[in-house]
């Protein structure tokens, strides 16, 4: 039986067409996956009428379970709080996926990515840049209708995400031995404060840990 893996997906959420193509996107890495990528999307477990600090608490406690992190960096300006949780996680060591859909040009950088020069340049991070717009027409110019056109979209993004996914696997980790995997995550734990560190006991980290470990997303 193939190892299962946890993705965190993070990314905007405010708007319909955010929660809908979060899900249409999510729900086809699972099924091209054969279940072997499964999706932790935090509009699933966010509380609307409810935007403390236990909110922020309970996503950043999902990417430290996570075994890897995809990231939605669409958008003129990156929304801050996938800022945050993209370098918490490489904090981690966690690998990413960065997915940008959106065709305009944005950031810093005269040449690289179109996106802020801080938020590039990662180890265990690799990259999809696309035009959504040239990819919807082309699904859209097939014909078939809305069911048709959002599979072929969906299906060619996701197989993409996968084969990334794959890939970032095998990249070596910046962590060098098991002491100092232990000392990052127990820094990880402490840092946010606000009662973080609470939220794992000692075991649950332990175990935590080898499990990442044996399924090779961390030392």
């Amino acid at each position: 039986m193939s190892q299962k893996y946890s993705i965190y997906f993070a990314g905007d959420l405010f708007n319909h067409k955010d929660l809908i193509g979060n899900l249409l996107l999510s729900e086809a890495i699972e099924n091209n996956s054969s279940g072997r990528f499964v999706c932790v999307v935090p509009q699933h477990l966010e509380q609307s009428t409810n935007r403390s600090i236990d909110i922020r608490n309970n996503d950043l406690s999902e990417i430290v379970k996570a075994d890897l992190i995809l990231l939605n960096f669409d958008g003129t300006e990156l929304d801050s709080g996938t800022v945050i949780e993209f370098l918490f996680a490489k904090a981690l060591d966690i690998p990413a996926v960065i997915l940008r859909s959106d065709f305009r040009s944005a950031g810093d950088q005269e040449r690289g990515d179109p996106w802020n020069l801080m938020c590039s340049g990662y180890p265990r991070t690799r990259t999809i840049k696309l035009n959504s717009m040239a990819w919807y027409q082309e699904a859209w110019g097939k014909g078939g209708g809305t069911s048709a056109i959002l599979e072929r979209f969906y299906n060619k993004l996701s197989k993409l995400i996968n084969s990334e996914f794959d890939l970032v696997l095998k990249e070596a980790s910046v962590v060098d031995n098991k002491k100092m995997l232990q000392n990052v995550y127990h820094w990880a734990l402490r840092f946010p404060g606000h009662g973080f560190s609470d939220l794992f006991s000692e075991d649950e980290l332990k175990t935590l840990l080898e499990a990442k470990q044996k399924k090779g997303s961390v030392l």
